[in-house]
């Protein structure tokens, strides 16, 4: 376990991931081993705002529990702001992007363009971290916007640090990598090395074997699942297991797919009120690696109701 504040992780946690990681995906993921993960990215702008789509993003439930909240934003009287409502909604902890390299985050100021503005930044953290009484504050970055060393990380997270934010997350690769290349693990242990604070280390951990080696290349002090877990939540135990040196889990059936896939269905219904658009891209995560992928996937981008989605998983 990894103590923040108050708070105790796993080592093991899921990554907030724009348009994935929503309440049916997390409680999925729950129900195979995943024990802390975080909401899709917020934007702090909305959440201070109120915007009614924003705040049904960060739906949740008691068996969800316990989540942490991802603000991405630039101004620090509005992100300290929205971090005070975020520890006010009962969630564990609330972290900072500056990871994110999309155009439209980037241009606005916010995700990985905060790398190279260190002031605003360090303004961000201290008063994100005086806005919270009791949750910690953590911020999650790449290792650079442009430079791969892994030194605009170590200094953001020196920042970080004095600031009195509790722990950092690294992905391995620049933002002007996007998810191009590869993770540079043995950058993410220089971060490690700048700091005294625990480091998360995260990028390309697509089973137990890349976990561990995450770990043993970085020396982080947990590993960060992402697009990993995707229509695969038997990762989680692979994960841990790993990490334990404990035997690997069986892969799962294609039955056992099929039938999480329908679970993924059914809750997407639950609490999604336009579940079909989502679900064609859900779905085919379950099956991508599987005889017939390509063709499943082509007839559920074509299906127009939940109906037919449940057809095509059952004649799989």
């Amino acid at each position: 376990m990894i103590r923040l504040r108050g708070l105790e992780i796993p080592t093991v946690v899921q990554s907030p991931m724009a348009n994935c990681t929503d309440l049916p995906f997390r409680l999925i993921a729950r129900d195979h081993g995943m024990r802390f993960a975080f909401l899709e990215m917020i934007s702090s702008e909305a959440l201070v705002r109120g915007v009614r789509s924003t705040l049904e993003m960060m739906q949740t439930l008691p068996e969800d529990r316990p989540v942490g909240a991802q603000l991405v934003g630039c101004d620090p009287d509005v992100m300290g702001e929205a971090a005070a409502r975020i520890e006010a909604m009962g969630f564990a902890l609330v972290d900072i992007n500056l990871g994110c390299p999309v155009p439209k985050i980037v241009s606005n100021g916010g995700g990985s363009k905060l790398l190279r503005e260190p002031e605003t930044a360090g303004k961000i953290f201290a008063k994100m971290v005086r806005a919270v009484q009791r949750i910690p504050v953590t911020v999650k970055m790449r290792l650079g916007f442009s430079d791969g060393s892994g030194e605009e990380a170590a200094r953001i997270a020196r920042i970080a640090q004095d600031c009195g934010v509790a722990a950092v997350s690294v992905h391995g690769r620049t933002r002007e990598q996007g998810y191009t290349g590869s993770a540079d693990y043995e950058a993410i242990g220089r971060v490690k090395r700048s700091v005294s604070i625990p480091v998360i280390g995260n990028g390309d951990v697509m089973d137990g074997a890349s976990a561990l080696r995450l770990r043993t290349v970085s020396g982080c002090d947990g590993v960060m699942l992402g697009r990993g877990a995707l229509g695969n939540p038997w990762i989680y135990q692979e994960v841990e297991a790993a990490l334990g040196a404990a035997p690997t889990p069986p892969k799962p059936t294609l039955a056992q797919r099929k039938a999480v896939a329908l679970r993924h269905l059914e809750l997407q219904a639950r609490y999604d009120a336009h579940p079909v658009g989502p679900l064609r891209r859900i779905l085919c995560w379950y099956f991508r690696d599987a005889p017939g992928a390509a063709a499943f996937r082509g007839r559920m981008h074509q299906a127009q109701s939940l109906e037919e989605m449940r057809d095509l998983i059952v004649a799989f």
